[in-house]
């Protein structure tokens, strides 16, 4: 709690990385309820502007070697649920 915290997320393609490849990461309240998109990236970082999340997020990823991970700021408890990675390379997924 009150910490940055590192969202780890890696991934290997059989192609090579293009502008193509985009990162989505969603979340789930522990408590249930819609998925959100918190973070969308492609060449560049879009960070929600929406939600609990929002100006909370930040890219640390390399999609150059195969890390996808993005970072919360001062996480709480309200924050706990499930989060999703998925990074498509065409036609990798």
């Amino acid at each position: 709690v009150g910490e940055q915290v590192a969202l780890k997320c890696s991934f290997k393609s059989s192609f090579p990385v293009t502008e193509s490849l985009t990162v989505d990461w969603t979340y789930r309240p522990v408590t249930g309820g819609q998925m959100e998109t918190i973070f969308h990236y492609q060449s560049v970082p879009y960070p929600t502007t929406v939600g609990k999340f929002k100006n909370r997020i930040s890219w640390v990823g390399n999609v150059a070697k195969g890390d996808a991970s993005i970072a919360i700021e001062s996480p709480s408890m309200s924050d706990n649920g499930t989060f999703i990675c998925s990074v498509k390379n065409p036609p990798d997924v």
